[in-house]
């Protein structure tokens, strides 16, 4: 049997009616990979390369919806997808899949150059960042999600030992709605404060000893950890709603600890 190959004549499988009724409420792609630029604080810009994840609502009428779209979308931006293009590309879905509401995620790697401690020898340390777009009923949110690895001391383990504590390597996730511009560093610095100890990517003798004694002498529960970041972000001027997250992976049990707030 020989099948059209006009594309006029070709028929369009997703736009045909589907008689179930449902609409579905996030349907696209995920996992696709694309260049971008990041602003960095010090006056420069990160090249980096995000994961995407796009979608849009689809009404109970339509079968299906045009994945190719997303990917043209992405590629229409020859160039990398910069912050400022990235509401754009959300009113760009908007229009070309027909949908009243959609979603974007762009998760990237963004690095800081940090000193360290008693040594200053510089090194890069790297942070999961996610930008999430949305747009419901015309109106935009953007949210981000930063990503921040520290040290914790459990207070409980010094208190009880004769010498010694446990210490894990933890993981707080901030999540914001800002009502003005705030920088990514300026977010890892308000969540390294609150820690037993910052990471850094290179250490000397002389800074592990700085970081170990630091640890040691602001000891934190997961409970702490969130309280204390908490505390801060609701002073921030800049933001609106936040979300602080902390998962401490023990290093003596067989099983994290973990604490969130909404504020």
């Amino acid at each position: 049997m020989n099948r059209p190959t006009n594309p006029e004549l070709i028929e369009d499988v997703q736009s045909s009616v589907d008689k179930r009724h449902l609409d579905i409420d996030q349907v696209g792609i995920r996992a696709i990979k694309h260049p971008v630029i990041v602003k960095d604080k010090k006056g420069g810009v990160q090249h980096t390369v995000a994961n995407f994840n796009m979608y849009v609502h689809l009404p109970h009428n339509f079968k299906g919806t045009h994945m190719s779209r997303f990917v043209e979308i992405l590629n229409e931006n020859e160039d990398a997808i910069s912050v400022e293009s990235f509401e754009n590309i959300l009113k760009q879905m908007l229009i070309r899949l027909e949908s009243e509401s959609c979603d974007v995620e762009m998760t990237f790697p963004y690095f800081v150059n940090k000193e360290a401690p008693v040594s200053k020898v510089q090194s890069l340390l790297d942070y999961e960042v996610s930008f999430i777009g949305k747009v419901v009923n015309g109106v935009y949110t953007n949210t981000t999600k930063v990503v921040i690895p520290v040290t914790s001391l459990c207070p409980c383990s010094k208190n009880i030992s004769d010498y010694g504590a446990h210490n894990q390597r933890s993981h707080v996730t901030v999540t914001i709605q800002t009502n003005n511009f705030v920088w990514i560093e300026d977010l890892i610095e308000i969540v390294e404060k609150q820690a037993s100890s910052e990471l850094y990517g290179l250490l000397k003798r002389p800074d592990e000893k700085y970081v170990t004694e630091k640890a040691y002498d602001n000891p934190k529960f997961v409970e702490d950890m969130v309280r204390d970041i908490a505390t801060e972000l609701k002073a921030h001027k800049n933001i609106n709603t936040f979300v602080v997250e902390s998962e401490n992976f023990e290093s003596i049990h067989n099983h994290s600890a973990y604490a969130l707030i909404k504020g």
